[in-house]
């Protein structure tokens, strides 16, 4: 995850071979993008608005969060279904409950991405991504975008075949704690 790295960070991302990385904000995609081309492979990672899917379609090869029918329906690059496995009012995400509904009228969905609730402890991330393999599982799907600098050992414990690390690269954002991005 790129969202607060510099151009120059970035320049040292690829130096040191790292080939994808995510952004969160279509706007900092395009300026980014702009500048450094097809450096990279570039996946969106941030909630997908429909005004925004343009941008998307244009310069990434897979977005990690759509969760809703407009931005389905004008998306042309493929997508994991961000599923909202605590029900929190602050994040994006279908409902598990949703799922099979949102995933038959898109079939070509690649997998499944979750974030769970904020914790100091990354063990207390195991059961959400439990659950989101389980249900990738479910639908026969095989991608699973779980995990970021806090907590990612303990996603690839449980299947993820994606993770966000961007602490882990950068340290933390002021004024955030380092044990929780």
């Amino acid at each position: 995850a790129t969202k607060y790295a510099s151009l120059e960070e970035m320049a040292i991302l690829a130096e040191a071979g790292v080939e994808v990385v995510g952004e969160n904000r279509a706007q900092d995609l395009e300026r980014k993008h702009a500048e450094l081309g097809d450096v990279f492979r570039w996946h969106f990672i941030g909630h997908l608005q429909s005004n925004k899917v343009k941008v998307v379609n244009r310069i990434c090869e897979l977005v990690h969060s759509l969760d809703s029918e407009s931005a389905a329906r004008r998306l042309t690059v493929p997508a994991l279904v961000e599923v909202n496995l605590a029900g929190e009012k602050t994040k994006s995400g279908i409902p598990p409950a949703a799922l099979a509904g949102f995933l038959g009228a898109h079939p070509g969905a690649r997998g499944l991405m979750t974030m769970p609730p904020a914790a100091a402890d990354p063990e207390a991330s195991r059961p959400a991504f439990r659950r989101l393999r389980e249900l990738a599982a479910e639908h026969g799907l095989a991608e699973l975008s779980m995990g970021t600098s806090q907590d990612y050992r303990v996603a690839a414990e449980e299947g993820a075949t994606l993770i966000r690390v961007g602490t882990v690269l950068f340290g933390p954002v002021r004024g955030q704690s380092p044990d929780m991005s």
